[in-house]
């Protein structure tokens, strides 16, 4: 019997994390996209790993409870690894609500119901998500710990609430962070965990459309005036997450961890704060 690994987005991050922690491990990766999950298996399994491809649209709870069955042909589910997503240069305000928000929330909840005594989760939120005004504590735990068929109709999320698109970004980012708090109390009767990790500005092919995008000056301006002073790399995410996915994290669950060089250190107290 495999000890299996759900790898959920076929991107740069997820794969740094597949490659540092799913060694010995059957890995499903699903995408929305067939031909990105392809890609993937064969760069890993050219590798030595040992990756099966899969179709996965995060906005569908049967494509997600698809995903999770195709791993339990396989063994026991002892590892969740969610890099899927859009971001704000590449989709509308109803889709990133339905991708990022609904469909992260629907996954921490399916795994949830299905992860090992002794398994471990990692999903990848955002700095986004600490840079907006704060909400009020009645809206944390309304993001935290609405039933998820109910979450898109809160009236945060109502389209005359979200400004652009960035802003609805913003908002699944908070809410992956609050899922991961409420799903950790409930991971945790299973005996497993559950953190979530937020990135600054990492190279990958979604961040480069942000580069070229609308916004690409902003996000450039970001990663110069951070304290790092440069954007970071899919595996010094993976070096966050191969603690908190590790026994060294065994006392970690239900927090996040920021990886994002002082950017939002600097927008808060430093030179990219807003005039």
């Amino acid at each position: 019997m495999n000890n299996v690994m759900l790898w959920a987005g076929a991107g740069q991050i997820g794969m740094a994390i597949a490659r540092r922690m799913g060694y010995g491990m059957k890995i499903i990766v699903g995408d929305k996209k067939i031909e990105n999950a392809k890609t993937a298996a064969k760069i890993m399994n050219d590798a030595g790993y040992d990756v099966i491809p899969t179709e996965m649209d995060l906005s569908s709870r049967k494509s997600i409870k698809e995903f999770i069955a195709e791993g339990q042909k396989y063994g026991n589910i002892k590892m969740l690894v969610n890099g899927a997503g859009v971001s704000p240069s590449q989709a509308s305000v109803e889709t990133i609500l339905k991708v990022d928000l609904y469909g992260t929330a629907v996954l921490l909840e399916e795994a949830g119901n299905v992860i090992a005594k002794g398994g471990v989760g990692v999903t990848i939120s955002s700095q986004s998500g600490k840079r907006m005004p704060q909400l009020t504590a009645e809206e944390d735990e309304q993001l935290a710990c609405t039933p998820t068929e109910e979450l898109l109709g809160l009236k945060i999320l109502d389209p005359e609430n979200i400004k652009d698109t960035l802003h609805a970004y913003q908002l699944a980012k908070r809410c992956n962070e609050k899922r991961v708090m409420a799903e950790s109390v409930r991971w945790g009767e299973r005996g497993a965990r559950i953190n979530s990790i937020s990135p600054g500005i990492i190279v990958t092919p979604l961040a480069i459309d942000e580069f070229n995008g609308p916004r690409g000056d902003f996000y450039k301006n970001m990663f110069a005036k951070c304290p790092a002073g440069r954007p970071g790399t899919a595996d010094e995410v993976a070096n966050v997450a191969e603690l908190l996915l590790s026994d060294k994290g065994a006392f970690i669950t239900g927090t996040d961890f920021m990886c994002d060089g002082g950017a939002t250190a600097s927008y808060f107290y430093g030179p990219l704060k807003p005039q």
